[in-house]
Order: structure tokens, then sequence, then C-alpha cells
């Protein structure tokens, strides 16, 4: 699995401006908004692992006692702290400069926020970071753990037929979508199968894969698949429902294209380390007709 100390640090200095940028990310803020205004409750004390501006301490602090805010960035934790300042109840969040593999907060805490996610849990280091998180945690305070925003993940590949044409330019690249946007240039070709489900109070994954295999609804080329990460906030008990957020989808193109027929098998198989590079799935991704693969372990 992809460590800390991995020369490329994948996921552990975004720049400031992808930052700003998730400012605008309406799904992203009012799910965030709406789950911590649910799960946190007067008197709470949070953590936020990998803090970025600060936003996420933000609306926990409303109705938090306390909350503490770690970022090992000096410039976002700097900016955070400014930023805090100028909001109600930003005196509630102290900014620590500290590395979330390595941070514990001086006391218990009821709530941990930790949203270093990627589409197809790539790149960032979401499962691995809350994996230290609970096994140093429970060392130092024993149990229960707090609660986790997110709560839970579910993640689905489909196959689908994607152009990759740019302005008479063919570039069959890796691509990013908008979950709320109709994608005019993607044909689904099937529905998403779930190849991965879990919840992080529960013993987390090193890596995420699958080998199965999936019916087509229409035929036409399959030329990419489309891998969708679904983070589910929160869980409403008693509505029985969840406060929900959707990563950018991420279309991949597969090596070989295949003419396919509604009603054809398609045998998918793919592994990867959590928090891995892009390469580290399209490595291994395969795609074929009705072969039946070897089973791989998550």
């Amino acid at each position: 699995m992809t460590s800390k100390n991995d020369p490329v640090e994948l996921g552990q200095f975004i720049p400031l401006h992808y930052h700003y940028n998730m400012l605008s990310d309406k799904a992203r803020m009012q799910g965030f908004k709406n789950a911590l205004d649910y799960v946190v409750h007067p008197g709470t004390k949070v953590l936020e692992l990998g803090g970025g501006t600060g936003v996420l301490s933000f609306f926990a602090a409303q109705k938090a006692a306390k909350v503490w805010c770690v970022e090992r960035n000096p410039e976002l934790a700097a900016t955070a702290r400014e930023i805090l300042t100028k909001n109600p109840n930003g005196n509630k969040v102290e900014v620590v400069d500290g590395d979330a593999f390595e941070y514990l907060p001086p006391e218990p805490v009821d709530v941990v926020i930790c949203e270093m996610i990627h589409v197809a849990m790539l790149r960032e280091k979401q499962l691995s970071v809350i994996t230290s998180f609970k096994e140093r945690y429970l060392e130092k305070f024993g149990g229960p753990l707090p609660a986790f925003v997110p709560e839970a993940l579910i993640q689905a590949v489909q196959p689908v037929t994607q152009s990759f044409d740019f302005e008479g330019y063919y570039a069959p690249t890796i691509l990013f979508q908008d979950p709320t946007c109709r994608q005019e240039k993607t044909l689904e070709l099937a529905q998403p199968t779930v190849y991965q489900l879990l919840s992080y109070q529960e013993k987390l994954p090193r890596s995420c894969a699958w080998s199965g295999q999936l019916t087509l609804d229409q035929g036409g080329t399959l030329n990419a698949l489309r891998f969708i990460t679904k983070n589910v906030l929160a869980v409403v008990a008693e509505e029985q429902g969840t406060i929900d957020w959707f990563s950018q989808y991420l279309v991949v193109p597969i090596a070989e294209p295949l003419a396919v027929k509604a009603g054809e098998q398609i045998q998918i198989d793919f592994s990867y380390d959590a928090g891995a590079s892009f390469a580290a799935l399209t490595s291994t991704l395969s795609v074929a007709k009705g072969v039946a693969g070897s089973a791989l372990e998550t």
C-alpha cells in the first residue's frame, strides 16, 4: 500500500487554489453542511483530519464546543486561521499544524471529519489516514471510536461508450465528469455495479478490487469504464435515509474497445491500493467478453 512517505506524496499537498474551487462545489458544501448539522450536537468535540480552508470545521463549530482542525500544509493552515477569524464561532476552531497520520487530539472526541477523498479512492489517503487514526486513538483513549463523517462509502463501475473526440482531436484519456450534469458524450451500456461498500467504523481494506461479470443492457462499442464513488456523509435513521455526496465520476478508457451486443456478459478485473496513482488502476484493468476471471483479494 502507498505510504505517507512516498516521494510523490499523493494527496498530501493539494494546491491552495484547488481548495478555493472546492468552496464553489455546491453539492459538496451543502452535503457536508447538512451532515455535520445532523451529527454534531451542542457540546460535541470534533477533530478534522486534513482541514484545508477550514470550512468543514466551521460547519461543525456552529454546534460543537471545540474543534481541532489538523492541516499539514503550512500555507493552508495559515489561510484557514485567517478565514476562520472572519466567521461566527471560528474561535472554537484550533488549527493545528500537523500530519493527519500522526496527530491525536489532547482528549477524546465525539466526531471525526476526514475528506481526503478522490473518485475511486485513488490518489488521496482517506482509507490509510482513518486506519492509522483508529489504531492510535484506541491505543491512547480506548473505545468507543468517535462517529465519522463521511460514515460510509459505496463504489461502483459501469461500462460505457465514451466519445474521446475534442474538436477533431482524438484523445482516449482519463476524464472527469460532474455527477449532477447530463453527459451528452457518454452512452451507458449497463447500470452501475457495486464493487465496494464499507463503513469507516469497521476494519478498512487496503485495496479496491473487483473480479466479476455483468450483463449489458444495450449494444455498441464498449471503450471505457466509468467509476462512481458515493460518499454516505451521514445515515439519518429516523428518516430511513442518508445524506450523500458523489465524487466526480471517473471515465477510464480500456486498451482494446469491444463491439458488444445487448445481453452479452462482460468480465471486468482490476485491483489497486487505496490512495495509489491512476496508473495503478489502469495497469491492472482488464475487460473481456464473458471470460471467467480469477478472484482478487480486497
